[in-house]
């Protein structure tokens, strides 16, 4: 026979029915203050970056007038029709943006592959379980801010006015902006690590560089592949404006064509960029699932 709950008399549940009220009642205070606060920054936002809601809406044509332009073709017996309607017109110059464009995907090819090869080094410089130095970890971690921090079309500059115009440049900004980025995720992958092969390799009385071939790098081994793999995919995309400043690649067409007003020049090399990075982005994508079963197995 089931037994009935007791019920505590009014006397005793005023108190906690009182205390229940008062712990509801500072949440909705607390929140109302949150969103009031939330919604206070919100227009002050708005006010410092100038943000002009009628503005907005009457030159909003304009942005949309802009991708009408982009896809109707300028020149030729074509002239007026829509891009589709005459893809020789539309990509005459494939020709010469292939080479251009294979020289981007090398570019954050080569790039990537010394980002990874750096970025896996100071990785583990900055692990604390594999370094036990605080100077030496910090000043790790420290260079690797400052190369994740500053946009690679700023390297990509800098190197332009050191080395001149050209790849070279490209590939030496996307490889510091690289190891920067992949630094920081090697470095938390490799914090959590099982310990125990890494304490057997130096109580066999392994060295330093030899611990970590053998006791971590085979446990972090498929995870940093994949963020490779995922940073590739992304150098491919800035490695697509670095010819902006002179770094190579088809950047410095897309830029010559925005400049010059070819509509449709710029339509159709986004969509040789935008079919590219979807390409490696599905190539890429399969590789990473394949590395994080093996990584499940293991």
């Amino acid at each position: 026979m089931p037994v009935k709950p007791s019920r505590l008399p009014p006397a005793r549940l005023a108190p906690l029915a009182g205390a229940y009220a008062a712990v509801q009642r500072n949440r909705r205070q607390r929140l109302l203050l949150a969103l009031g606060v939330l919604t206070a920054l919100t227009f002050l936002s708005a006010w410092v970056a100038q943000v002009d809601l009628p503005r907005l809406l009457t030159h909003i044509s304009r942005f949309f007038g802009y991708f009408d332009r982009l896809l109707t073709l300028e020149g030729g017996d074509a002239a007026g029709q829509r891009v589709w309607t005459d893809p020789g017109e539309w990509f005459w110059g494939l020709h010469r943006w292939l080479p251009l464009l294979a020289d981007t995907v090398l570019m954050a090819a080569v790039g990537t592959l010394l980002g990874t090869a750096a970025g896996a080094a100071l990785g583990f410089a900055s692990a604390g379980n594999m370094v036990r130095n605080p100077w030496l970890r910090h000043a790790a971690k420290r260079l690797l801010e400052f190369c994740r921090t500053v946009p690679e079309i700023v390297f990509a500059l800098i190197f332009v006015l050191a080395f001149g115009l050209g790849p070279f440049p490209g590939v030496l900004a996307i490889a510091v902006h690289s190891l920067g980025g992949l630094g920081k995720q090697f470095s938390e992958a490799v914090e959590n690590i099982d310990m125990k092969p890494v304490e057997g390799a130096i109580a066999a009385g392994a060295a330093w560089p030899a611990m970590v071939c053998f006791g971590a790098l085979p446990q972090v081994l498929p995870s940093l592949a994949s963020y490779a793999l995922l940073r590739f995919e992304i150098n491919v995309r800035g490695a697509s404006v670095l010819g902006f400043v002179g770094a190579g690649g088809i950047g410095q067409d897309l830029l010559e064509a925005i400049r010059k007003f070819h509509y449709s020049d710029v339509s159709a090399l986004l969509v040789l960029i935008i079919a590219t990075v979807v390409v490696i982005d599905l190539l890429t994508g399969r590789l990473r699932a394949r590395l994080a079963g093996m990584e499940r197995a293991a």
